[in-house]
């Protein structure tokens, strides 16, 4: 196992991380078996969050009598720093441990970053929680560049997770800032949230570029450790044939697949359209159904209110079709 140093944390890491999303299908006892099978090959960081339903509680009990073992990462969209507090003791409970070494903004926009870093923000409750030893360190989550860009110009920022793949691309040269400017860089949504089906190269591609701290795939079946950890540690260089593979799959997804950059924000009724397509990505490839739905039922504006203005469309620099997209994932999503 290859190991890494996250960023200015100082965190000594495996380069292939483990992501807590998907053990929502599972159960504790399968979770348990996830947990001991990854101590096994010596891989010791873990990324969960408080959004995950279950994945906390199920995360706490696999690690009791291991927990010094890993590096446990998880995050909060608490804003205030009232709430923050609260989640990073609700956090610290679920998990069964007395520190958690990294705790993350999660996904915050621009407009939210303010609240964040404001008086009586979520940042006051980081600093806090880390001076009284519950936390180690701070870090940062996004799916917008703009947030990503933002971010690299906050001192308390000690890592940075963003979407990289093989299709999204976008924000190659901020993870490139990240290398020069010591913070570590979480790779997450290494398969396009399941969109991209050959997990082997998905991975060879995104641990191929140096700037990527850890990649973070998320795994709730023994067989994937295997499989993604011997792509992980194959360290040869991209083949012609790889290559000419990515370029088909950039073709076969480029033309329907949300990069959530943002560019066709602001909508005229206000759908945060991005987000629509990020939890239509979970109902339909990771089969997290009852989660995917209640991540979009949070949302104050649904598809369905889309009056097809168009507006969004010239501004999405891949021509995707926003209005027809809107109009399939409000019939699957009811509403």
């Amino acid at each position: 196992m290859e190991y890494v140093t996250l960023g200015k944390s100082g965190l000594r890491i495996s380069r292939m991380g483990f992501g807590g999303i998907p053990i929502q299908r599972i159960d504790a006892q399968g979770t348990k078996k996830l947990i001991h099978s990854l101590l096994d090959k010596g891989i010791n960081y873990i990324d969960t969050a408080r959004a995950y339903t279950v994945s906390e509680e199920y995360l706490g009990e696999a690690l009791e009598g291991i927990r010094e073992h890993f590096v446990l990462a998880s995050k909060t969209m608490a804003r205030t720093k009232e709430a923050m507090a609260k989640d990073i003791d609700t956090s610290l409970q679920m998990l069964r441990t007395d520190y958690i070494d990294l705790y993350q903004v999660h996904n915050p926009t621009l407009e939210q970053l303010d609240i964040v870093t404001g008086p009586n923000g979520a940042l006051e409750a980081l600093m806090e929680a880390r001076a009284a030893g519950k936390i180690g360190h701070i870090g940062l989550t996004a799916h917008s560049t703009a947030v990503f860009e933002k971010a690299l110009t906050l001192p308390w920022v000690e890592t940075i997770m963003f979407p990289y793949n093989i299709v999204e691309r976008q924000a190659e040269d901020l993870i490139s800032q990240c290398a020069k400017q010591n913070v570590g860089f979480i790779a997450m949504k290494p398969l396009a949230g399941g969109a991209i089906e050959d997990a082997s190269l998905a991975l060879r591609y995104v641990c191929s570029n140096p700037a990527v701290t850890v990649v973070i795939p998320g795994m709730y079946d023994l067989s994937e450790i295997d499989e993604n950890l011997a792509a992980v540690s194959d360290s040869s260089p991209l083949s012609k044939e790889e290559l000419s593979r990515m370029e088909e799959i950039r073709s076969q997804l480029g033309n329907n697949f949300c990069r959530r950059c943002n560019y066709c924000a602001p909508c005229t009724v206000g759908i945060s359209i991005p987000n629509v397509f990020l939890f239509q990505g979970y109902l339909d490839r990771y089969g997290l159904s009852d989660w995917a739905r209640d991540r979009y039922n949070s949302l104050e504006v649904k598809a369905g209110a889309c009056i097809e203005c168009g507006a969004c469309e010239p501004r999405c620099p891949y021509q995707l079709p926003i209005r027809e997209m809107l109009k399939d994932a409000a019939r699957k999503f009811g509403e």
